[in-house]
């Protein structure tokens, strides 16, 4: 699946979710919690960034859980101020009704002229506030998600190309032969449709998905255009790769589909030694009881961790089997691999700190050896860089990393298209069903 002929430039993506930043405004009456977003979403479109990613928690008192504002409507504010910057919402499918989601996003992608994406997730947390006494099990989930991504494409494609034209006095007129009912009836839905909203800009929003469980990468292989994952180490990211797009490939998609899409948690130094210092004091200020309860939380929340040992590694009955984890089993896999291969619990603990995630530090120059390196392997199409929040990290990243990367013509210099589909530089679309929406 490697190819070191890579004609796509890998493209850059950043965070607007929930900061110390986002905390702060929450307190400050002269302040909007959206204040710092804003800046954020200026200064990713003026270096040509290509998306703003909001990703989402549904419950209180996981880490990062403040702030976890609902991803739609910040994006929504923050197109009003952009052009060209794509605008990827992290929403469950397990709390939603497809319907409403095929309304939300096509709205999005009207109001921002074609820059929406989806982020299609199944949920870990929050069943205690949609009136759920148990969360479903990720097999349940995910059989959730296939029916709701099924019943929003074909909303989405329920209109024909033609069915609105211009009336020739600067209105439109409607063809209702070319919108159809797609008459979906499932396991878990049924949908009579048509979409009440005209024809998307990009047909539909560009297909995210996030989990790299069994579960996950099956729903990845069969509709992501691109999969956001957590892959720690480059022998995983070349396992996983290979594993999907496999599982793709025999699903019919198109060659080189899904795209990777991999969160990379940077430290930065003027030197080599600034930047490992740096990593060093985190770790010496790490607080370990709440570490034991936020690495209990990456292996499943079944394990207690209390009274372990820190310099030893966890017991192997105390591990738990990942098929018996309803909650994350992607960072289950993560992090129980972790554990057998003989880290001892404050390793654990610090590892958990970026939840598995791919961490480098070093100088600019050499975190882009390091990204260069993924992407010359061809497990790297999309990459999540923060920092755009803080002084210091954003000199690193706008003034170092970021002209690296172009320098060595990894990362494009501008736009190249008026949609996000377009910028990401996608295969096309699937035909429409000619059962739902006539050409």
């Amino acid at each position: 699946m490697a190819s070191t002929d890579r004609r796509r430039p890998l493209k850059i993506v950043t965070g607007v979710s929930g900061s110390p930043k986002v905390y702060a405004a929450a307190i400050d009456p002269g302040k909007s919690t959206l204040t710092d977003l804003l800046e954020t979403a200026r200064l990713a479109e003026e270096h040509r960034f290509a998306a703003l990613f909001a990703a989402d928690l549904l419950s209180f008192g996981m880490q990062g859980a403040i702030g976890a504002q609902e991803p739609l409507i910040v994006l929504s504010a923050l197109s009003a101020v952009t052009r060209h910057v794509g605008l990827i919402a992290t929403v469950t499918t397990t709390f939603h009704h497809p319907y409403n989601l095929a309304r939300l996003f096509g709205t999005l992608d009207h109001i921002s002229n074609g820059r929406a994406a989806w982020n299609a997730v199944t949920s870990s947390v929050g069943e205690e506030n949609y009136g759920d006494a148990e969360l479903p099990s990720p097999e349940e989930r995910y059989a959730r998600a296939a029916e709701s991504i099924e019943v929003v494409n074909a909303l989405f494609d329920s209109w024909g190309p033609y069915a609105l034209t211009s009336d020739g006095r600067g209105g439109a007129r409607l063809n209702a032969e070319s919108v159809r009912p797609i008459e979906y009836a499932g396991d878990h839905f049924t949908v009579r449709g048509p979409l009440n909203i005209p024809p998307l800009p990009q047909r539909r929003p560009v297909q995210f998905q996030a989990g790299q469980s069994e579960g996950g990468v099956e729903l990845g292989a069969r509709f992501a255009e691109v999969v956001f994952t957590s892959l720690g180490t480059l022998d995983d990211a070349l396992t996983y790769t290979k594993r999907i797009r496999t599982r793709a490939a025999e699903l019919g998609r198109a060659d080189g589909l899904p795209l990777i899409f991999s969160s990379l948690h940077a430290t930065y130094g003027a030197t080599e030694a600034e930047a490992l210092r740096l990593v060093r004091e985190r770790e010496e200020a790490t607080d370990f009881e709440a570490g034991r309860h936020a690495l209990a939380d990456m292996l499943g929340g079944g394990v207690d961790l209390t009274d372990l040992p820190l310099d030893e590694p966890i017991p192997e009955h105390l591990l738990p089997e990942v098929r018996s984890v309803h909650r994350r089993r992607g960072r289950v896999e993560i992090f129980t691999g972790y554990a057998r291969s003989g880290k001892t619990l404050r390793e654990l603990i610090i590892a958990a700190k970026d939840t598995g995630h791919w961490a480098a530090a070093g100088t600019p120059e050499q975190l882009a050896d390091a990204i260069e390196e993924r992407y010359s392997a061809g497990v790297l199409d999309v990459i999540g860089l923060g920092g755009l929040d803080d002084p210091r990290t954003r000199d690193f990243l706008l003034a170092g990393l970021l002209p690296e990367l172009r320098k060595r013509g990894i990362v494009g210099r501008d736009y190249v298209g008026d949609t996000f589909r377009d910028n990401l530089e996608l295969p096309p679309l699937p035909p429409r069903s000619a059962g739902t929406a006539p050409y």
